[in-house]
């Protein structure tokens, strides 16, 4: 300790030449790489966001994305990109969108709740859309289709039979006979 204290050229060194604010800054940065590694090391072994999501809770997880078929059989020869390009319906978590025949855009259901049943889930949904039809001639609000939701009897209610990993069902409705099937990721 021979050294400590004295200032030569305007700095106070430990004796050995060297400013001490220069070693207390090494012994900072050296404390601070291990944190740093600390935390990205925390960060890999946490779950993704991702992967967290969809075990959030949500009964409807299962359901997040495009999927394709319901009013008519899905086509099996269809492709990520075509079909993500004109998907028959979109599940959210706040919102189901389905698409309509006889107009461009999509008709857009908010989720209220949703319940588990067991080998899939039941929505309960508020209609969202104008009462002035949208399409030329007004076929969409003549067709009905924005008055009867799913066609499963109430417009406010949706059961959703889950048949596999990547289809589904919508059961007694008259709307979509047919099981949809999930666009591919890729």
């Amino acid at each position: 300790m021979a050294g400590l204290g004295r200032k030569t050229g305007g700095d106070w060194t430990w004796g050995t030449g060297q400013p001490i604010v220069r070693r207390l800054r090494l012994a900072e940065d050296t404390g601070m790489r291990h944190v740093t590694c600390l935390l990205v090391l925390l960060g890999l072994a946490l779950p993704h966001p991702a992967v967290a999501q969809a075990d959030a809770g949500y009964p409807h997880a299962f359901l997040f994305g495009a999927w394709v078929g319901g009013t008519f059989p899905a086509p099996i020869t269809l492709n990520a990109r075509e079909c993500q390009a004109n998907p028959t319906v979109i599940f959210t978590k706040d919102v189901v969108m389905r698409a309509n025949p006889f107009d461009a855009s999509y008709a857009q259901s908010l989720v209220e709740t949703v319940r588990d049943s067991g080998n899939g889930v039941e929505f309960r949904l508020l209609r969202v859309g104008s009462a002035a039809p949208t399409s030329p001639f007004g076929l969409g609000a003549s067709m009905g289709a924005d008055a009867a939701g799913f066609g499963c009897g109430s417009p406010t209610v949706l059961r959703v039979l889950r048949r596999g990993e990547n289809e589904i069902a919508f059961p007694n409705c008259t709307a979509f006979p047919y099981p949809l099937v999930r666009c591919p990721a890729h």
